[in-house]
């Protein structure tokens, strides 16, 4: 297993950071360039977890959003996991001048719902895939126990270990009508039960119901914390999701591409610039993708938050607050 060659947190300010592409944002690629000398790679992998909120221990049918599918090779040995999802990752991203280093990424499900000796076990066999430098772990803040943290620390000295949690919102009125059965406050106790780690907070922006001023209130909250990193995406419905049937009976009013860029811009404004941004648009399957259309336009999404950055003259973190949580909200 193969060693970052840089250990470090992002410490840079962000001009120095982002200047090699230009970015007025902390941009995942460019954060991991800087760490590992090179395009880094990260890889899906199904574990076969389960989720409480789909099994009945917190909740059943799980997030209203959720298809509750996981991977199309759920189910396969991991080393041929990634050998699947690698390939044609490889074929998009990789050059033949150089060898190209991954993130095995446990994504599907909630991937701390299990004994930690199983856990372990699965860790340490994706730590050993070829030419894997870290693993990132997605998972919900109510499914980490004491010992699997005690575990994730562990790893945390081995390997470049990343854990993710599915926040979306920090409002709890959405929070129970998206069916997200766990509250803002267990997320803050997770946050600083895992302190020390490197946080990513994931977050969804245009949930129904939700004004831009409760999405952007998500974001003073979530940069209250200073995470390490911070997936933000749209709202987007695909087949087999509760909520796409409660859309195709009474449409609610979905973000356009105009103000998504509008509102995603405003929120990394308000993030520390040294928070790295892992996502900044959904991946959602077009041949199941419901609505909304415009988010299948992954690079004209990105290209328009550049030029709205540009056009305010702004940049991630102009206008971070750096206050304390709030707790009990």
């Amino acid at each position: 297993m193969r060693k970052p060659a840089l250990r470090v947190s992002p410490t840079l300010n962000h001009m120095e950071q982002n200047n090699s592409n230009e970015k007025r944002y902390c941009s995942y690629d460019s954060h991991m360039r800087r760490l590992f000398g090179g395009k880094v790679i990260k890889v899906p992998l199904d574990g076969g977890f389960l989720c409480p909120n789909i099994d009945g221990r917190k909740g059943t049918g799980g997030c209203r959003y959720c298809t509750k599918q996981g991977l199309s090779y759920r189910g396969l040995p991991l080393k041929e996991q990634f050998e699947r999802g690698r390939l044609p990752l490889l074929k998009k991203w990789g050059r033949a001048d150089r060898k190209e280093q991954y993130i095995a990424y446990f994504q599907v499900f909630t991937n701390t719902y299990a004994p930690a000796e199983r856990l372990r076990a699965l860790y340490e066999e994706a730590m050993a895939l070829p030419d894997v430098v870290g693993i990132s772990i997605a998972t919900r803040a109510d499914c980490l126990p004491e010992e699997t943290v005690s575990l994730l620390r562990e790893l945390d000295k081995r390997t470049y270990l990343t854990v993710e949690l599915g926040l979306q919102t920090v409002h709890e009125e959405t929070a129970r009508a998206i069916n997200r059965c766990h509250s803002y406050r267990e997320f803050l106790d997770a946050a600083e039960r895992l302190d020390g780690l490197k946080l990513c907070v994931h977050l969804i922006n245009g949930l129904p119901g939700e004004s831009e001023e409760m999405m952007l209130e998500s974001a003073r909250q979530v940069a209250a914390i200073r995470p390490y990193s911070v997936k933000l995406h749209m709202l987007y419905l695909e087949e087999g999701s509760a909520m796409t049937e409660e859309y195709r009976r009474q449409p609610f009013p979905m973000l356009t591409m105009e103000e998504y860029v509008s509102v995603t811009v405003s929120q990394l404004e308000l993030l520390p610039p040294d928070t790295v941004i892992g996502r900044l648009t959904g991946d959602g399957h077009a041949d199941r993708l419901v609505a909304p259309m415009w988010s299948t336009k992954k690079f004209a999404v990105l290209n328009a938050i550049d030029r709205e950055f540009k056009r305010r003259n702004s940049f991630q973190g102009c206008r971070f607050e750096g206050r304390g949580a709030e707790k009990g909200k």
